[in-house]
């Protein structure tokens, strides 16, 4: 088995995903499933250190993306959760990490879109500005949430859209319809179309802001995250709707997944480098 491993965790709305390498030799490993609640992240880690038979004198580093922490506080009660793993542990939002594999932390906005939605961007002095982001309940403009949440208003009949309110699991459900949506409006449904146009505009509007905060030119590098902007019909639209509110992106494409980013900076947190 290796010493000096070093692993990278993304925990999205939908899926968590983990990447962890070792030395010597190319020992790897990945791992994907649905996401657990936050709460059942220590639970999921330990079945997964068992599998690869680690332990946390084995692990130098442990890097966690993960949805909804950004403050200090959120930050430093999820690392104490998680400090039985490995030597060095930190915690961060996926966001960040998108932004990290996406845009190497160079100047320019990621628009992120999956379950939920949060739009990140930093400047050249390294300033960071956010739009969007705040939940469910809160926000999540434009994203698969958003949409399933409109398409269920408007083409389910209040009982069958009263039983997916009442699941345990009814953000998830909601948002596995934006597949469904997106398909309609590409068919030419004028109802879809209206929902995912609407979509479209509103997360263009919070990449505007956050450019408009950072104080970025009207030439801007974006790059994008998330199942939802996975899709190039519907990334395309979120293009154009840049332009038509004055933007003029200079698209980018992801330089590296969110969680191989995670364990990038998992090796940089093992060599010293706070990420």
């Amino acid at each position: 088995m290796p010493e000096q491993v070093r692993v990278g965790v993304d925990l999205g709305g939908t899926r968590i995903r983990v990447a962890a390498g070792g030395r010597p030799g190319n020992w790897s490993r990945r791992f994907q499933a649905p996401a657990p609640a936050l709460a059942g992240l220590p639970q999921l880690l330990r079945r997964l250190w068992r599998r690869w038979r680690l332990s946390r004198g084995r692990v130098d580093a442990l890097v966690v993306a993960a949805k909804g922490i950004w403050t200090p506080a959120e930050r430093r009660a999820l690392e104490a959760r998680l400090g039985g793993f490995a030597r060095r542990v930190r915690a961060i939002s996926d966001a960040e990490a998108a932004f990290h594999g996406a845009l190497d932390d160079e100047p320019g906005i990621l628009v992120l879109a999956g379950t939920g939605s949060i739009v990140l961007g930093q400047n050249r002095g390294g300033r960071r500005r956010r739009a969007g982001g705040l939940g469910a309940l809160l926000g999540d403009e434009g994203s698969a949430f958003w949409i399933g949440r409109l398409w269920l208003k408007a083409a389910w009949s209040d009982e069958r859209a009263r039983k997916i309110a009442r699941d345990p699991d009814a953000v998830r459900r909601v948002a596995a319809l934006a597949p469904s949506v997106l398909r309609r409006a590409a068919r030419g449904h004028q109802v879809a179309r209206l929902i995912v146009t609407g979509s479209q505009e509103m997360l263009a509007a919070l990449t505007c802001q956050v450019a408009q905060d950072l104080g970025l030119r009207p030439t801007v590098r974006v790059s994008w995250a998330g199942s939802l902007m996975a899709n190039p019909v519907f990334r395309r639209g979120v293009w154009r709707a840049l332009e038509r509110q004055g933007m003029r992106p200079r698209v980018v494409p992801p330089k590296r997944s969110p969680v191989v980013a995670a364990r990038d900076l998992a090796v940089r947190l093992a060599e010293g480098a706070r990420p």
